[in-house]
This record gives C-alpha cells, structure tokens and sequence, in this order.
C-alpha cells in the first residue's frame, strides 16, 4: 500500500533529462534583445494597471514578464554549484532590476494620476505570508520547468508570486518621494526572489541534479550558511510585519462590535465614526448635547470589555443643540421634543409590529385547532367594530371566528372547540361560526349574547 502510494507521488517519470533543464535555465536567463522589450513592455503595462487600479491588466503584465528566469538561473546554479551561470544569473537579474526601476518611475513622474490605489498599497506592507507565497509557488514553478507535464503551471506561478507589481511599486515611491513605499515594495520583491530561488536549490537538490564543479566540502558548508543567513535577513522583518497584520486585524474586529454596541449611549446617537488601526485611534462623534467626563469615562471603561483598553478614544460633536439660537429654556424644549418624536416613532413601530402579529393570529388558531381536531380546514380571525343607531359614536369592538372543517364537526365537538377558543382568546365579545357545507351555525352560548 505505501510503495504504491509512493509510486502515485513520485515524479522522476515526469522528469526531463538534465542536459535539457540545464539548457532550458540557461536560455531563460540573458536578458536582451526581445526578452529585455518584453520586459519593458511588461513594466509599462503593469505600471499603468497600478496607476488605474485595474486588476485584470496588472495580471496580464504578470504572465508576460520574463523575471523569473534569472531567480531559477541563481537557485539552480547554487545546488549545482555552476558558478559562472551563478554569477551571469546575478548580473543579468541585476540589469532586469535596474531596468524595471528606470522604466516604472519614468512612467510615474509623466502619468497625470498620482493617487494611490489599493492595488498598489497592497504592495507596499509585505507579511510572512508573502514568504509561504514566494517559497511553494518557487516549489511549483522549479516543478513545471524541470518536468514535461508543464501544462498552466507556468502562468499560475507567475500571477501568484507576483514579481513584476512590486517593482512597479517601488518606481512608484521614488517617482513621487514616498521612500516608504520604495522600500515595502522592494522589500516585497527581495522577498519572492529569495524564497523563489531558495525553493529551486531544494528541489534541485532533491532531484539530485549533478554538480557541475569540483568543490570541497567546506565549500559547501559555507555556501549553505551564506544561504541560510540570506533566508534568515529576509524572512524575520516579514515575521514582524505578519505579526502586526494580525494585530491591525483583531483591532479592526474588535473596534467595530465596540462601535456597534454604542450606536445609542445615553440618548445620544452615534453619527459617525472613524476606526484608524494603525494608531490604534477610535473616533466617535455623537449628535445631542457634548458628552461629559463621566460619560466618556464609561465608553472607555466599555471599550476595554472589547479589548480596546490601550486604544485612544476621542470624542468630537456633531449636532449640538447649543448651536441652536436663543436662551436656555428654548433649547431645552427642542431637545425635550426631538427626544418625545423619538419615543413616538419606536412606539408607533410597536404598535405596527403588534397589528401585523395580531393579523396573524387566524393563522396560529388554524394550526392549534388542528391539533385538537385534524378534519378543521380553515380558520378566520376579525376584529371588526359593530355600529348601532342607539349610540353610534361609541362602536363596540367585536372578535369573530369563522371555523371551517371537512364533513362538520359534530355538536359536541362545537362545544369544546368553542370553551378551548374562548380561554385562549381571552374575549367577552367572541362570537364562534362554524361552518357546516351550506350552513352557519353561530355560537349563541351566554358570553356572547
């Protein structure tokens, strides 16, 4: 069972010849001619999906750029210690770098758009996320270039570790003097070539592609502590930077079911607000009278039970009923009625809510008569006003029920439907109709005379 498990897993089958991977590393490494316009036209259209926040077009520049071909060149001439290929891969990633830059922040200090977008703020805060990203995409583009089954791996790998967006980004920042978006940007970007090139020397090694040099082991031990230490500088900042995440997250979280469940405090109604995580700063700005000391001291005591204890709470007026001109006592009648319409609105909506409920009620009789009594087939519930000429501004409110049920029910039947309908409904004025095929029979017992 497991050596046929094993044989599922293996792709030494899939496998090309190694004299074929090192030619197709080698060719995917120079960068000139058509391949260095490719680039550049690849720079310019991701460059302009940035500038637009256009998702679709930053994808299309991401499957037409050659940047990965250098990365594998340095991964693959590593775990098999060619270093002219190692040194060639470096100079000629080093140029693609240098070209990347020169064109998107030429394109940045000429576009007339100089707004910010999401599309390219999402590039400027790298996380270790990025890291697992760079490393198991590396692992299945290293995969497509050394197998024959290479199918859409390519193009996948190069949309998901996204090598082209940062650089832009990083033209960006120094088109416009943001040197913090430079540096997050070319951060992100050291981060997917590093952790790239890092899962092409373990996958080669794996496959055990031969060396291409004599060398001694202390050699060896060297290049690999080299290779640790560069993986190491890069992936602790990334660690931080997805701790922080976190964090920024769970405030978000945590500052919105706060705000949520002061949206009333006190008779004052919550205008706006505005959640800023990064320092960790709550606004809140209330309609009605400016809130006191002891009141702020109670929304920040509540923002702790959320979490919120370390987080700066400011208070800023909205409507104020100071604005309103005139002496005190005219104020306070404002207020008095602004409050006094509120009160009547929510009872009024009560007082809606009860109708709809009360317009069920047929419904609920129908489904508890059946209980008692399955042949009952319909049921009807009114309360209509009976008028009489001795005295017709006062109108009497009377309940009727209207009994429907298949073949009658018997008298006896009648009785107890009726007694069962009179303590559940609780009224001295119900009249019971029974319908019988063509005829009504009306209850006539003595409480509804």
């Amino acid at each position: 069972m497991v050596s046929k498990l094993f044989r599922y897993l293996s792709i030494s089958r899939d496998a090309e010849s190694f004299r074929d991977i090192h030619a197709a590393v080698e060719s995917d490494i120079e960068f000139k001619g058509s391949r260095l316009w490719i680039l550049i036209f690849a720079i310019v259209l991701a460059s302009v999906g940035l500038n637009t926040n256009s998702t679709a077009v930053i994808i299309g520049a991401m499957l037409i750029s050659p940047l990965m071909g250098p990365i594998n060149g340095i991964g693959y001439s590593i775990a098999t210690y060619d270093f002219p290929m190692l040194r060639r891969s470096l100079k000629h990633l080093s140029f693609a770098v240098a070209a990347s830059l020169v064109t998107s922040t030429l394109y940045f200090a000429i576009s007339p758009v100089s707004s910010a977008y999401s599309e390219l703020l999402a590039r400027t805060s790298p996380t270790i996320y990025d890291v697992l990203i760079a490393l198991f995409g590396g692992l299945a583009g290293t995969m497509s270039l050394t197998t024959r089954l290479k199918g859409n791996v390519v193009p996948g790998v190069a949309i998901a570790t996204a090598l082209m967006p940062p650089l832009c980004t990083a033209g960006y920042g120094l088109a416009t003097g943001q040197f913090g978006f430079f540096f997050g940007a070319f951060y992100l970007f050291t981060i997917n070539a590093v952790f790239i090139g890092f899962s092409t020397v373990f996958f080669s090694q794996f496959m055990k592609f031969p060396i291409r040099s004599d060398i001694a082991e202390t050699q060896k031990t060297r290049i690999n502590r080299w290779i640790t230490a560069v993986m190491l500088v890069t992936l602790v900042p990334s660690i931080y930077f997805g701790y922080l995440l976190v964090k920024k997250e769970r405030f978000m979280e945590n500052a919105g079911r706060f705000v949520q469940s002061v949206q009333v405090f006190r008779g004052e109604y919550l205008l706006r607000n505005d959640i800023d995580a990064d320092r960790r700063r709550i606004t809140l700005i209330y309609a009605g009278r400016s809130l006191t000391d002891e009141s702020k001291g109670v929304l920040r005591r509540r923002a702790g039970e959320f979490g919120l204890g370390d987080a700066t709470l400011s208070f800023e007026q909205g409507i104020s009923f100071a604005d309103i001109t005139g002496d005190l006592s005219e104020k306070e009648k404002v207020q008095a009625r602004l409050r006094k319409l509120s009160l009547t609105l929510q009872e009024n909506g009560k007082i809606r809510d009860s109708l709809q409920r009360r317009a069920y009620t047929g419904k609920s009789l129908l489904m508890e008569l059946r209980a008692i009594f399955p042949s009952v087939t319909a049921c009807l519930f009114a309360e209509p006003y009976r008028f009489s000429v001795e005295d017709a501004e006062t109108p009497r409110r009377l309940a009727y029920v209207v009994v429907s049920a298949t073949g009658g029910l018997a008298p006896d039947e009648r009785e107890k439907a009726m007694a069962w309908l009179r303590a559940r409904l609780r009224n001295d004025t119900l009249r019971v109709v029974f319908e019988q095929g063509n005829e009504l029979l009306i209850d006539k017992g003595e409480k509804n005379r």
